[in-house]
């Protein structure tokens, strides 16, 4: 058994006898901001309160660790994951066929980047059948203020509206705009669209 192995095991073992240290407070945090939930969204998922979850993050309480494998389980993540104890590489592989997948209405969402802590960017990619679009004109704005998103159509036809005024996007064609605007995309062609989009947070002054 490496080393490595050997000091993995014993920081788990040591784990399961004390609480949780207290950075993990704000590593839940920002996990869950990173998957763009807010507390109820993640008290929902895990069973944890919206009042406990908020203590946590601030600071205030540690939760044990049978609360702490719940709020694993509410950001798709095992337990060691989130409390890093089974860290040993700077590179994090994200399998095809284990990622993140949303659908709803003729669109679907793949996450391609994994919701690690500090992350100010994401990547995924959207498909659209014909007449489905990834929102609503007056839904508010998704992301943070001062993030921008750029969005390039891998397949078909794509039209992009930004705060009220309609882009045009052809196959392979690319956009860049300000995402803390109201916006979302359609798909008002006779075939299915793909694109790919990435979010990068606090990139400008709001």
């Amino acid at each position: 058994m490496s080393t490595a192995t050997k000091k993995r095991q014993s920081q788990a073992s040591q784990a399961h006898h004390h609480e949780t240290p207290p950075a993990a407070g704000s590593r839940i945090k920002a996990l869950r901001e990173a998957m763009g939930l807010s507390l109820r969204d993640l008290s929902e998922r895990s069973g944890v309160s919206a009042a406990m979850l908020s203590q946590v993050e601030r600071g205030e309480t540690s939760p044990t660790l049978a609360v702490a494998a719940r709020i694993a389980t509410g950001l798709e993540l095992t337990l060691s994951q989130l409390l890093r104890l089974d860290e040993g590489s700077n590179v994090v592989v994200s399998r095809s066929g284990s990622r993140r997948l949303q659908r709803r209405d003729g669109h679907a969402m793949e996450e391609l980047t994994p919701p690690l802590p500090g992350q100010r960017a994401d990547v995924s990619v959207h498909s659209l059948e014909p007449g489905a679009t990834t929102g609503g004109p007056g839904d508010p704005p998704m992301h943070e203020p001062g993030s921008r998103e750029t969005a390039v159509v891998l397949e078909g036809r794509l039209a992009l509206f930004v705060d009220g005024t309609r882009y045009e996007l052809a196959e392979h064609d690319s956009v860049t705009f300000d995402a803390d605007l109201p916006h979302h995309f359609e798909n008002d062609s006779l075939q299915q669209t793909r694109f790919l989009a990435v979010i990068a947070a606090g990139l400008r002054r709001s």
